[in-house]
Formats: structure tokens, sequence, C-alpha cells
């Protein structure tokens, strides 16, 4: 790896309280004169920039769905499970991927940067050891910096700063009998502050010097984390608007001198259409992305973003904005070319491509080692059987948005709060993370899916505020499907009147609302299943919080886990709960 010569824009470390805790917050230097352009000369300065997102600790190569990239168009008629795809991502390949993209140039101009969600929602290898072995990986395949993203703050702010810092953790240790030496990049948060100082709780941003041009990089996640994250991870943080944030700090940078800037974004879209499928293209791009980048100032050249596991290599508002997927499928090479005299990058040749990390290349020897490491420590846990599945069960949608994997894990988190009167449960889309594969599953396979350790809460609800429960799937921004225990019927109408943010339960597209065969009545009170993300609110589902009678129980996994242990030979349940109506 090059040496790197980076100035993080750090003037001092402040020590602040957050939930409790010390805890030390990175906060920016004054603006003030940036150091003098390099040389003038004919000849521009090459930058590459390789970027990646969403990693979320998949050191082993990704199984199922997320570990393919599709590279064709689907089959006529066929559907998307037809198309053609490859194998791909796995730390051990992405790393010698990188290797050999930054070979093609000089190593001094090459920087390595990622837009959030490197950890949090990780396999078992990553997460029984707090995803350091993920932080670990990252450093040996060259990462220089990185924005948090929502999935960083999964276990608080205070346990993110020692992520940064080093330190073993504060109730666990040194997990693997070694020393945390912290991470070898830096990450970045431009719009995370500490409610109590006003400071934010990362450096907002850093400068590298590339042949004497200057290039700064503001990181940060998306304005919504805090609505999508337990609420105790982001206990004492605000989260402000990226667009503000953005130019704010790319005017700060112009002050100190430094013209070209990159955004590490953890906020993205999604391509649309029949050319979606190509991860190399910009296809009718729909999502928040547009409107930031397009809010942006023209000062910012470059963002890379992430959180939508999507790929696509656009051109918004004279910005080049790219987002490489997820599990470390993808990289995306940009290359860059800066002028010795103003500093700014020159847009008209600036290119991006979105490169398959595929199988196929020779593995980096220090991340396979890096995997045997920690493997085994964790193979006796792992690789315990804790039930059986007679075929794949899988996250994948009908047209009402109900999977056969979020059902069954529905059903479980029902079968466990039984004896707290429950007569349904409902289980967020965004916690299931990985396919069920066919035949024997072992525990580690049961934690890949789901992986974040909420506790199961069973509260009362009228029958009124269940349906405006449901209604408030339609009502957000991004429609959100619960999926329901086998207890729950309903019908709804894609054409109907949806509610608002404001007033939710104003929505007519739920029906026939039934729980145990009998239909619900508005004003009758039943007990239902939900875990502390959703039952804090989270994804949106602020009705859930006026739930009464709280009972906190089992750990969401343990419960899974028991389900499979009660039912072997599972199948996977009928996606026929919810109809369309």
């Amino acid at each position: 790896m090059r040496p790197t010569v980076r100035r993080a824009t750090v003037a001092a470390a402040v020590t602040t309280t957050l939930a409790g805790l010390a805890v030390t917050a990175a906060v920016p230097a004054a603006a003030g004169p940036g150091s003098a352009p390099g040389p003038a000369g004919p000849e521009p300065v090459e930058l590459q920039l390789l970027a990646l997102n969403d990693f979320h600790g998949a050191l082993e190569p990704p199984s199922g769905s997320g570990g393919r990239v599709q590279t064709g168009p689907d089959p006529d008629g066929a559907g998307p499970a037809q198309a053609p795809t490859v194998d791909a991502g796995g730390v051990e390949f992405l790393s010698s991927q990188l290797a050999a993209l930054a070979g093609a140039q000089q190593e001094e101009n090459t920087v390595t940067v990622a837009a959030g969600d490197l950890i949090g929602a990780s396999p078992l290898l990553s997460a029984a050891f707090h995803d350091e072995p993920t932080i670990e990986a990252l450093g040996l395949a060259g990462l220089d910096y990185a924005s948090v993203g929502n999935h960083e703050f999964d276990e608080g702010a205070a346990e993110l700063l020692r992520i940064q810092n080093g330190g073993c953790h504060p109730v666990d240790g040194c997990t693997d009998g070694t020393p945390y030496e912290g991470a070898d990049f830096q990450y970045l948060s431009a719009n995370a502050f500490v409610t109590e100082t006003g400071e934010p709780l990362l450096a907002p941003y850093a400068i590298e010097r590339v042949q004497g041009v200057e290039v700064g990089f503001i990181g940060m996640t998306l304005e919504g984390t805090g609505a999508i994250v337990s609420q105790a991870g982001i206990a004492g943080l605000e989260f402000a608007d990226e667009v503000e944030t953005a130019n704010r700090y790319a005017a700060e940078l112009q002050a100190e001198g430094v013209e070209a800037i990159v955004v590490l974004l953890h906020e993205g879209g999604t391509q649309n259409g029949a050319g979606a499928w190509d991860v190399d293209a910009c296809n009718s791009l729909s999502g928040p992305i547009v409107d930031i980048a397009n809010g942006m100032s023209d000062a910012i050249d470059v963002v890379v973003s992430g959180h939508t596991h999507q790929a696509y290599n656009c051109l918004l508002d004279d910005k080049v904005v790219t987002s490489a997927s997820s599990n470390g499928r993808l990289v995306t090479d940009i290359d860059l070319q800066l002028d010795r005299r103003t500093g700014d990058v020159i847009r008209e040749t600036a290119r991006a491509d979105n490169v398959v990390v595929e199988r196929t290349v020779a593995p980096d020897p220090r991340q396979t080692e890096l995997i045997a490491r920690y493997g085994e420590v964790v193979a006796p846990i792992a690789s315990r059987v804790v039930g059986s599945a007679t075929a794949d069960i899988t996250r994948t949608a009908d047209d009402t948005g109900e999977t056969p994997l979020g059902n069954l894990i529905a059903d479980a988190q029902l079968a466990d709060t039984r004896d707290e009167g429950a007569v349904a449960a409902f289980m967020n889309p965004g916690g299931v993370r990985a396919d069920l594969p066919a035949g024997e599953v072992t525990y580690g396979e049961a934690f890949a899916v789901q992986p974040f350790a909420n506790n199961l809460v069973t509260l009362t609800l009228t029958g009124a505020q269940l349906d405006c429960v449901l209604e408030q799937q339609y009502a957000l921004a991004r429609p959100v499907v619960l999926q329901p225990s086998s207890t729950v019927r309903y019908t709804v109408t894609a054409g109907a009147t949806a509610g608002t943010a404001e007033d939710p339960c104003s929505g007519q597209r739920v029906d026939g609302l039934a729980i145990g065969g009998t239909p619900v009545a508005p004003a009758a009170t039943y007990r239902v299943t939900v875990n502390t993300f959703l039952a804090d609110g989270g994804d949106g589902f602020t009705q859930l919080r006026q739930g009464t009678d709280r009972v906190t129980t089992s750990v969401d996994l343990d419960a899974f886990v028991a389900h499979l242990q009660a039912n072997p030979g599972v199948a996977p349940p009928a996606t026929d709960r919810i109809t369309a109506g």
C-alpha cells in the first residue's frame, strides 16, 4: 500500500459527554488560507478514486442474491431470476481487485474511499467481534477515507469512536484475545452533531495532497439516520440536512484553497426501467440522491453515494455521481484530472466505471489469513446446526411486498411471545439481511438473517391504531411493507388514497384486516409483537410508539433459532397474508 500523505482537517480534540460516556470528538479547523497550488505546468495531475459502499462486514464471499451481479438483461418473459449473473464479492477478492486497479495508476495518485455502512448488519464472522475484523480487513485493502452510514451507529456513538480510535470493547473486552488498534482509515461525519455541544462527532472533512494539489473529502450519512437506527444508537446526536452541510463545508474548503471536492454520502437512488440491471448505467435514476446532487454547490465535483445497495454511474448537474451496490461486489474506478494552476477538477475528462469484483482473481493472502484467524475462534458457534429447511427461504417479495422469509420470522416472533398475550407479529423487511438456504441451517446462517440483536416488544394497540400502523406503510416517503405473522390477513388497494406523513390514519389502502380469522374491531385491543427498532418508531412507524403495556422479552435471533429448532424441515411460508385488491 502506498504511504498516504493526508491532512485531516482536525485542529483539536475535545472531550464531551455523550450518553454518560466520555468520548473524543474531532472538531474542524477554522477556515484559513490554503496551501499554494503545485507548480504550474501543462500536464494535469492524474487522480484515481477507488470507491465502495455498504460493505456490511462481508468478509467471506456472500451467498445468494447478495453475492451475485447481473451482467445482462432479463430474458424475454423469463424474469430477473433467469438473467445472467456472476458471483462477486468477498474481501479476499475485493482487496485484490483494488490493488489491481490501483496498479494501473501511480500509487501515490490513488485514494480509496467508501460511502458508509462498512459495518453493522454483518455476518457472524465480523459481528461476533463487534466488526473489528472488517475494520482491520479494510485497512489491509488500502481504504483511506469513509463516510459514516446509519449502521455505523448501530451500537451507539461511543462505540463508533472506539472503532475509529481503538481500545477493547467496554463490555466484551478484546474478544479475540488481542488488542484492537483502531481503524487505519479516517471516518468522516460532517452532518452528525453532538446535541450538547453542537460539534461534529468526527472530523467533517479531510484534505489529501496529490502531487501538490489538494483534494477535499466531505463525509456524511443521510439526514434521516435518526428514523432508521435504534434510538439508543443515536442518543445525544442530531443529523443535519445533506445539501446544507455539503455546501457549508465545500465553502470552507474553498476558503482554505481547496477546489477539487469529493463528497462521500450515505444516501442514494435507484435505476429504473428495462436497463436498470446495468451496473455502469444511469437509467431513469430516482431517489433522494437526485435532488441532493442537484442542490449541492457547483464547487463539488464528485458524489460517491450508497445506502440503497444499488449500482449506478451518473452525471447529475455536471457532477459525477456513483454507487457500487453492496457487499463488496463492485468497485467504482473514478479517474480525474486536476488542473495544477487552479487546483480544480477538469470535468470534461472525468470518467467513472463500476468494476465487478469477480471471484476469478487471485485472493489476497493477507485477507485469507485474517478470515482464517477469526474463523477459528468463532467456528464452534457458527457451525452449530439449529434447524433445517426443505427449500431456500428467500427475501424475494411478491407484488404486495410480502416475502417468505419475512413471514417466517414474524411467525417465530409470534410463537415466542404467545405467553405475553400476542396475537400478531410484524417484522420490518430491512431487518432481514440474508436468505436462508435449503438443508441444515447453522447458527451462523441464522445469524446472517437476523444480525441486529433487537429484543422483542409485545404491546397493546387498539384496532384503529393497528389499522393506522398498516396505513403508515404507504404514507412513508419510501413505502415499507411490514411482514405479517400467519394470524394476519388484509387486502391492500394500490390505487386507493394513501395517508400523509402528518396524518397516516387518513389512508384508505388497507381493507378487511383480520386477526385469527376475525375482523379487527376499531375499539377492541390487541397484543402485537414487534422488535425494539419498530417499537421505538423505526423506519418511520411512529404510530407504534402509541402502544401501551409494553413487555420486552427475547432477543429476536434467539426467537428465530428456537422456532427453527421446534420446526425441523421448515418450508417456505406462502405469501398469501396480504392480498392485492
